[in-house]
């Protein structure tokens, strides 16, 4: 039986939720994790049938009514939902995959303005698109790839470079994962997924359907001329060119990160230039 990416999206987020986080029993032994089907059927109130052809993929075109209340008792985050509607079909607006790959010379100069704070530009499929000299000076150069999933899964230097690899990994994985939803179409978006599902650690995060847009968080580095740092970083949308997200890192001042940050600087700072890709 042909399964589809809402069922699957149903079944991966269904073994999440406990029966105590619902207010249910957990009476007994449970042959699943998670919740039961006919517990989501009920917390959602569309019959048993029908939420079991719904992750079979034998029903693909479920209401926004349905699909508001299947979130509602899967507890799903804003990220996740809108995920969720989007593989039901209901999001997706004609036009909206496209996107441009050319960063705007402003935005570039903006960049090379921070000496001390790393920051790039890139695409739904991770692709750098621009990048200033500390940024560049932080990843390497860019030694082998400018894409940051091929940087996290197929170049060594990640792991040495990331700390928490691992937590890293994941919510780059769960990040793609949302790009993904927005604009699976995209030619670049594809071959991009195409090239990394061979990879088993890529393979095991991207089966968990995890989705989550980016956020303020604190980033722990370590270089191996400069040393350790753990950085803030920011993420923006850049409005004037919808795909494209705007990273921002930065230390807390008078920090040794930020010491650090300063030393990472001066080490290369005539070898990157500020290029723009596309």
């Amino acid at each position: 039986m042909a399964r589809s990416d809402l069922g699957d999206y149903l079944t991966s987020r269904r073994a999440r939720v406990t029966p105590a986080s619902v207010g249910l029993p957990a009476d007994g032994l449970r042959r699943v994790p998670g919740l039961r089907r006919e517990e989501v059927a009920a917390l959602a109130g569309v019959s048993i049938d029908y939420y079991v052809r719904l992750e079979q993929g034998r029903e693909r075109h479920p209401s926004g009514q349905v699909l508001s209340a299947l979130a509602a008792a899967l507890r799903l985050s804003e990220d996740a939902r809108a995920h969720l509607f989007r593989l039901g079909g209901l999001s997706v607006v004609p036009g909206s995959s496209a996107g441009t790959d050319r960063v705007h010379p402003s935005l570039v100069q903006l960049m090379a303005a921070w000496p001390d704070n790393p920051a790039l530009v890139y695409n739904r499929a991770y692709d750098v698109l621009a990048s200033n000299t500390i940024a560049d000076a932080l990843f390497g150069g860019w030694a082998r790839t400018r894409n940051l999933l091929e940087f996290m899964f197929a170049d060594p230097d990640a792991r040495s470079l990331y700390p928490d690899w691992a937590e890293v990994a994941a919510n780059s994985v769960a990040g793609f994962q949302l790009t993904h939803g927005q604009a699976p179409d995209d030619p670049r978006v594809r071959a991009v997924l195409a090239a990394l599902l061979p990879d088993p650690a890529f393979a095991v995060l991207w089966k968990r359907h995890d989705v989550r847009g980016k956020s303020l968080e604190r980033k722990r580095f370590h270089h191996a001329q400069a040393g350790p740092l753990a950085l803030t970083v920011q993420t923006f949308d850049v409005r004037s060119a919808p795909g494209q997200e705007l990273v921002i890192y930065h230390a807390d001042p008078g920090s040794a990160d930020a010491q650090a940050l300063r030393l990472l600087g001066t080490l290369s700072v005539s070898s990157f230039p500020v290029v723009p890709q596309g």
